[in-house]
């Protein structure tokens, strides 16, 4: 147990000193943020310590939340810079979706044209939620067609849409969670199997296509848009 808990010590250590490296890249300025932070919260807890006539206590409290108030404020930043690194990289959206949480079921690359405008699916108490990825004005007559596919197959579910993107009507990436786990549930956990499994019967684009197995073919090209 000894070994493993040492084993894995390193693996952490090593796994923020990337992340610290990766969100440097994209904000200069973590590293001065984060340790002010932590100078500031612990130097007022140790102040009011000796106003109050308890500083070893007040110090070890303060000590305590500097750490807390650091982890916070880096985890926030390095989230950020992440995002910042993945908007507008194609398939930005699935890993978000991938990782929104419990509840959730998510299936990628729903539809795609040969433009690389693509929608993907997410299953939840909230309904379906279409998240697409793309030209704005391909992408209208994409969600269209989708939805009238899901209308055929789950007409009492609600079917949601939403763009990926900075313009006006559009949802950045890094607000893509967010804006799905404010969408009212009304859907029971009995409800959501039911139409994860009519929905099932569709596949998503990877699983339809008829790809050889092996390696991809020259000149092999995606299917055109319908």
């Amino acid at each position: 147990m000894a070994r493993k808990e040492t084993s894995e010590n390193p693996g952490r250590l090593k796994q923020i000193a990337l992340t610290y490296k990766m969100t440097k890249r994209v904000d200069s300025k973590v590293g001065l943020v984060v340790a002010g932070v932590g100078i500031v919260t612990f130097g007022v807890l140790l102040a009011i310590g000796f106003w109050i006539g308890h500083p070893i206590f007040l110090g070890i409290l303060g000590f305590v939340l500097a750490f807390l108030a650091m982890a916070i404020i880096f985890g926030r930043r390095a989230e950020r810079a992440a995002f910042g690194q993945m908007e507008g990289q194609p398939g930005a959206a699935a890993a978000v979706l991938e990782n929104v949480g419990r509840g959730w079921s998510v299936t990628p690359a729903v539809a795609m044209n040969r433009n690389q405008d693509v929608i993907h699916r997410a299953v939840g108490k909230a309904g379906i939620v279409l998240v697409a990825e793309g030209n704005p004005n391909r992408l209208k007559s994409m969600l269209a067609a989708e939805k009238r596919k899901m209308a055929r197959i789950v007409a009492d579910v609600p079917v949601h849409d939403v763009i990926v993107g900075s313009g006006e009507g559009q949802v950045e990436i890094k607000k893509l969670r967010t804006t799905l786990l404010k969408l009212p549930r009304v859907l029971p956990g009995a409800q959501v199997t039911v139409v994860n499994d009519r929905l099932r019967a569709l596949g998503d684009l990877m699983s339809n296509m008829p790809i050889p197995k092996g390696p991809m073919p020259k000149g092999m090209r995606m299917p055109k848009g319908r």
